[in-house]
């Protein structure tokens, strides 16, 4: 847990906590289908430095 501040409100803290948790979690929800986009940037990046 965090450092108990003086002046703040432990329910609101834990409110806005969730709130930026679920903002984190809709931001990686719509990244999801750039995924295989990267993974194939990633790959022809490093075709060229993989020995054979």
């Amino acid at each position: 847990m965090g450092a108990r501040v003086g002046g703040r409100n432990l329910a609101i803290s834990w409110i806005v906590g969730v709130l930026c948790a679920a903002v984190v979690g809709a931001l990686l929800w719509l990244s999801l289908p750039a995924g295989p986009g990267l993974l194939s940037v990633i790959g022809v990046l490093l075709d060229g430095t993989v020995p054979r």
